[in-house]
């Protein structure tokens, strides 16, 4: 235990020491993250390769106990086989992220450096073979294991967008594990993980509101690796299906965060890297909030989760679903709080038929699709469409069409829409207040009838008589 302290002060002191010198460094070479008004609300540049200092406090500290007490050195040559196989890992990752850094990478560039990482963590040991007492093949396995580390650090990475906020999320996380480590007996883990907390306890001092150095993608991404890594070690003394969630509740509040980050980009059609305003911390911001109010916010959610990872830990098997359900909920209604729209307009979809009949305009359309395709003569082609328009919500059309006037249903309802097909030739559609529900259905009607109808029209009047009925038509 005395070891322990001594490795875990080590690093804090040199922490202390070094991110200072590491701040100025930056500054005199440039390495600043500029604000931008927009998501980067610091008022002046700040240096942004504070993983430097925490990855170098953490090696030193190893370095400096092994010089100064010898007889603690071989209690921390118990930690030391763990840390070795994953420097090479360690060192690809931080690499990526320090490029970023200084020459700002291409996301997807720096993802496949992230699995290449991942890979070179799953040949060091570091797999993920076995859930709930299930062991996968190896090629299952494999992507388990790419799949949790990478979604560790870009967890981590994600979330670092208020003072503060990831170093001591990943401070909460390290120490959780450290302290999982001690009450399974795993010193190799505890030994492992002990400088990695104390380096991230000096690196506060300067990071924490108002911040005079940020943690950079070389410290986030590095962070939520190592620690997804010491994740998949920690599961591997679970022997149910839910104790293994535990790794996951220690972090859960950066999880937590870019899940929803992904699932509300999806849900809006927007690239998954694309930057925003909509992470957990800016919606607290936006409420009014101080960034430090907001830190200190997710730093209680963050000792929530460790509790709960801890008691899933070591809770009875009965006890841990509980825990879960607890969690989940409580997960639940701070979204809920938070208020987001994506989620709100999907739920409605999904439990108030929204998606039904979404799904059935899309059935509708590609049976007037087909039906347009195999009309042999204009006639067929209008009824076709007669057919078809009071699915969309439509109660009438008229149609004009050289010196011809069609039309069908009831044309003197609420209000209408008219398509210019070409100079001679346009259309009406009559629409009733009473279709309100169907608007979304209604505009890809449209839209498909603009292109569809005009098309298989004009071609048809070619075959006819050589001069196309639409012509000039967008």
């Amino acid at each position: 235990m005395y070891s322990l302290l001594l490795l875990g002060f080590s690093s804090f002191v040199l922490s202390l020491f070094l991110t200072p010198l590491v701040r100025n460094w930056a500054l005199r070479l440039g390495f600043v993250d500029r604000p931008d008004e927009h998501r980067k609300l610091h008022k002046r540049p700040v240096p942004r390769l504070g993983g430097v200092a925490i990855l170098a406090a953490t090696v030193g500290a190893f370095a400096l106990v092994l010089l100064i007490h010898p007889s603690g050195g071989r209690m921390v040559h118990l930690g030391l086989p763990f840390a070795l196989r994953l420097l090479p890992a360690v060192t690809v990752i931080f690499g990526i992220g320090l490029l970023d850094d200084i020459f700002d990478i291409r996301p997807w560039y720096k993802l496949a450096v992230q699995i290449a990482a991942a890979a070179l963590a799953w040949n060091a040991g570091i797999r993920l073979d076995t859930i709930g007492g299930h062991t996968f093949t190896p090629a299952v396995g494999f992507v388990l294991t790419i799949a949790w580390i990478v979604a560790y650090a870009n967890a981590v990475n994600l979330i670092d967008g208020v003072d503060g906020l990831a170093a001591g999320a990943g401070l909460f996380a390290t120490v959780t594990t450290l302290i999982a480590g001690l009450l399974h007996g795993n010193i190799e883990l505890a030994f492992a993980t002990v400088p990695l907390a104390g380096a991230l306890f000096g690196f506060l001092r300067y990071n924490f509101n108002p911040a005079s150095i940020f943690l950079g993608d070389c410290g986030s991404l590095t962070l939520g690796f190592v620690l997804g890594c010491y994740g998949i070690v920690w599961s591997e003394k679970s022997t149910t299906l839910l104790g293994m969630t535990a790794p996951l509740l220690a972090l859960s509040v950066p999880l937590l965060d870019a899940s929803v980050s992904i699932a509300r980009r999806f849900l809006r059609q927007q690239p998954i890297f694309h930057g925003d305003r909509l992470h957990i911390h800016h919606k607290l911001l936006s409420r009014g909030l101080t960034p430090r109010r907001v830190v200190l916010i997710l730093y209680g959610f963050c000792g929530i989760a460790a509790a709960a990872s801890l008691l899933m830990t070591e809770a009875h098997q009965q006890y841990q679903g509980l825990v879960i359900v607890l969690v989940c909920f409580t997960a639940w209604l701070g979204l809920q709080h938070l208020g987001y729209d994506e989620f709100e307009a999907a739920g409605r979809m999904a439990f108030n038929g929204g998606f039904r009949r979404r799904l059935n305009a899309q059935m509708q359309l590609a049976g007037f699709e087909h039906a347009l395709a195999t009309c042999t003569t204009i006639d067929a082609c209008w009824d076709v469409l007669c057919e078809a328009y009071p699915h969309f919500g439509f109660s009438g059309i008229e149609l004009r069409m050289d010196d011809e006037v069609r039309s069908h249903g009831h044309l003197s309802d609420n209000w209408l829409v008219q398509i210019q097909l070409g100079s001679q030739t346009s259309i009406q559609f009559i629409r009733s207040q009473k279709a309100r529900d169907r608007d979304c259905s209604a505009v890809l009607f449209l839209d498909t009838f603009a292109l569809a109808f005009s098309r298989k029209v004009e071609e048809l009047r070619q075959d006819e008589s050589g001069v196309p009925v639409f012509a000039g038509a967008d």
